[in-house]
């Protein structure tokens, strides 16, 4: 298991709650605040296509086939995913013209799970983020195979959302029968 941990806070709720959910789970933790991913120009019609980057985004491929689930952990930044999320998977429109990879194939073979954590009434306002990674695993033809919405705003906050807690606790139950 791959957790891609888009939070840019250290030990944050976000971090927390996907460490309860991975309780006694074997897995590898990559986050993206300490990667080089840079952002991209989109050069999709162009006759060129998208040119080179030197960042670690190819790092980050090897990392993901090396792995069958993927755990996509973002806090809920302005009711969407964080920016070095959106900027990991904005890279995924190069990467889909990339003759090293059948990355598209590659990643259709991928278990995806979510886990978000915000404030500010995050089990109505995350819905719409939940959505759009929906929208993106059926795209690549990955699996969503679930997701857990936590409310923690300041730090270490997730530890009163005792829902959230208890479905971490139960999804990871599930993934040690995988």
């Amino acid at each position: 298991m791959l957790v891609i941990n888009g939070s840019t806070r250290e030990n944050g709720n976000t971090e927390r709650l996907t460490k309860k959910l991975l309780e006694g789970i074997p897995h590898t933790v990559v986050f993206l605040k300490d990667k080089n991913i840079l952002p991209i120009k989109d050069a999709r019609h162009d006759a060129a296509g998208f040119q080179p980057v030197l960042d670690d985004y190819d790092e980050m491929i090897e990392q993901i086939f090396k792995h069958d689930t993927l755990i996509f952990a973002t806090p809920l930044y302005w009711y969407g995913m964080s920016g070095c999320m959106k900027d990991f998977i904005d890279r995924w429109s190069q990467y889909l013209r990339d003759s090293r990879f059948n990355f598209k194939e590659e990643m259709g073979k991928k278990k995806a799970f979510v886990v978000i954590c915000g404030g500010d009434n995050p089990k109505l306002k995350a819905l719409p983020l939940v959505q759009q990674f929906q929208y993106i695993f059926d795209f690549m033809g990955m699996e969503f195979a679930g997701y857990i919405i936590g409310k923690g705003n300041a730090p270490g906050e997730i530890e009163n959302d005792i829902v959230a807690l208890a479905q971490a606790e139960q999804m990871n139950k599930v993934l040690k029968n995988q």
